[in-house]
């Protein structure tokens, strides 16, 4: 990394006010000025913190390199001998999901296992308007009337210490599975897998950045290993664990966990087994996203992801297990035409959400922590409204749709930004007595609150965290992969970058600047969004577009600067796969004038 005030291509300021820096050191391949010790993937891993002796093993991550031994874990081997036993007894389980798509891939992922097992075991997903998150204690005692003797909660359960204690009342054993952050008081449960309990092993806490789903992973191995371990697969084959890496990586990608180390091998052999179509849910959610190719990392955020969240979001909560876990070609592709449908639909409820809630950022422009609420506001958006503003701020931000229980209380979500951890800050703030429940990792938080209490948790928000986020802020720099003249942004380029993937939170997708170049044309398509089309001195033109920037500060610059200056662009490199010839394009993040 450069020195913190050391300026980049010679430029002190960009059009969004950010400061431009080197990630991992000067590779300024537009004139030659600059060689590489190392291939173009090698810098990149380098970059992102392997080490030089393990970039091999990171160069194309395997499961083989980077799986624990799910023994690590606590509680994880009495979770699977629990399962294992009701295997072998024959048992009812019941999987109780949470309504995102974390809790949908997780709940899909024991469901398919078990059913290869050879038990059919049920679920149950709370309605989220209705039951709201995490297991209810009414529910788990309905489940356990109905006849369930096992109960596994996935991607909810760590905080539910109420809801566990009546279960347990009602004579019925509950797993769970869960990544959230914990208290130090565990609920009370047969087993509780969850690396980010306080209690945890250092190698186990290694892996809080699993996704619920990752852990539920690690749990299928464990359950596998122990019926191995009795001889239940004596004249029988094992299940392909591998074959459900497609529902780990969606669950991985869309809840946005960290893409380094686990995660990342997950994601990339996930990804490879998708490509293949074998899930028939999967497939028919691929084909209703309009994919006419194998998804890759930012089709699971952008494309696969938010389809599975509708359900939660805006209809049935259980439609997205039922697609995942479905064996009929009819039912997939009309569970995947719904949620497409539905998608819309929550498209045009979180527009209206977020223009409501965009009006009050200038009155919090002092907050370290936006909390911004209003009354008739969808619950089933709010956190896809939070992480708007987030982008668009640089500021941790909760959204809170008021009036959203029976009781009259608020219902929000938060997003974070690197360096914040919200939802440490959520449960410190339920303890400290201003919320009626929260929780929720690093980047992502839920909370419910009493209407009058929201300018009280602004307040102990600023104070608990204003230091933490002023210095987070302060190093949200650009930071920049390397350099290149226009001539060099081409297919191959791009190609050859991705190949370093798969990218997202916590193993950053390659950043590149384009220049110098001027424009030649600037407007605006869609409802926001800026294209630009542009021309080097080496006389090679291609294409930007900026979404949803056309109404920034650098978007209004660009629309009205003359074609005369000069600029250098920053952003990502992408291959235009729409036209007959594929071409590389940017996808403009900033931009800065040099002359």
């Amino acid at each position: 990394m450069s020195a913190p005030h050391a300026s980049v291509l010679g430029l002190d300021r960009s059009l969004s006010g950010r400061l431009w820096r080197w990630r991992g050191g000067n590779m300024n391949l537009g004139g030659g000025a600059a060689t590489l010790d190392h291939d173009l993937v090698t810098q990149l891993l380098l970059s992102r913190g392997v080490a030089p002796e393990d970039v091999e093993r990171h160069r194309n991550p395997s499961l083989r390199a980077f799986l624990p031994d799910p023994s690590q874990f606590r509680d994880m081997d009495a979770a699977a001998e629990r399962l294992a036993q009701a295997v072998l007894t024959q048992e009812r389980v019941t999987v109780y999901g949470d309504y995102d798509v974390d809790g949908a891939t997780s709940a899909a992922l024991l469901i398919r296992l078990l059913r290869d097992l050879g038990l059919d075991a049920g679920y149950y997903i709370p309605d989220r308007l209705l039951e709201g998150y995490g297991p209810s204690g009414a529910a788990l005692v309905r489940l356990a009337e109905e006849g369930s003797s096992l109960i596994v909660t996935v991607d909810c359960g760590a905080m539910a210490h109420e809801a566990l204690g009546m279960a347990h009342a009602a004579g019925v054993d509950v797993i769970v599975v869960d990544h959230h952050k914990c208290s130090a008081e565990l609920p009370l449960a047969a087993a509780l897998v969850n690396p980010n309990r306080l209690d945890e092993s250092d190698t186990g806490a290694a892996h809080g950045h699993l996704a619920a789903v990752g852990v539920a992973f690690l749990l299928a191995v464990a359950i596998v290993r122990t019926l191995r371990q009795r001889g239940f697969f004596d004249g029988r084959s094992e299940p392909d664990l591998f074959a459900l890496l497609d529902i780990v990586a969606l669950g991985t990608v869309a809840d946005v966990a960290a893409l380094h180390g686990l995660n990342r091998a997950l994601v990339s052999q996930g990804l490879k087994v998708m490509a293949r179509r074998d899930n028939i849910g999967m497939a028919a959610l691929i084909d209703a996203s309009r994919l006419s190719r194998a998804p890759t990392c930012s089709d699971l955020g952008f494309a696969l992801g938010p389809r599975i969240n509708a359900g939660g979001r805006v209809g049935e909560s259980t439609l997205g297990v039922r697609l995942l876990i479905t064996e009929d070609p009819d039912e997939a592709r009309a569970i995947a035409s719904q949620l497409s449908t539905l998608n819309e639909e929550r498209r045009a409820i979180e527009a209206e959400v977020q223009e409501a809630a965009e009006a009050q950022i200038a009155a919090q422009h002092n907050r370290a922590v936006l909390t911004i609420a209003g009354h008739g506001w969808h619950p089933g958006v709010i956190g896809i409204v939070a992480g708007r503003i987030k982008e668009k701020t640089g500021k941790p931000t909760l959204v809170v749709a008021l009036n959203a229980d029976e009781h009259g209380n608020g219902k929000g979500s938060g997003r974070s930004i690197a360096g914040v951890d919200l939802g440490a800050a959520i449960i410190a703030a339920r303890e400290h007595g201003l919320l009626v429940a929260g929780g929720g990792h690093a980047m992502a938080a839920g909370l419910t609150i009493a209407e009058g209490k929201i300018d009280a948790l602004g307040d102990w928000l600023d104070k608990q965290l204003g230091s933490t986020v002023s210095v987070a802020m302060a190093n949200q720099a650009m930071l920049l992969d390397m350099a290149i003249a226009p001539g060099g942004l081409v297919p191959a380029l791009v190609e050859t970058m991705e190949s370093a993937g798969p990218f997202g939170v916590g193993w950053p997708g390659p950043r590149i600047a384009v220049g110098p170049v001027r424009l030649v044309k600037a407007d605006v398509v869609g409802t926001d969004h800026l294209r630009l089309i542009v021309r080097g001195d080496d006389g090679t033109s291609f294409k930007a577009i900026a979404f949803r920037a056309a109404n920034s500060e650098m978007g209004q610059t660009l629309l009205h600067a003359t074609h005369q200056r000069r600029l250098w662009l920053a952003g990502r490199a992408k291959i235009d796969d729409w036209t007959s010839r594929p071409a590389a394009e940017l996808h403009l993040e900033d931009a800065a004038f040099c002359d």
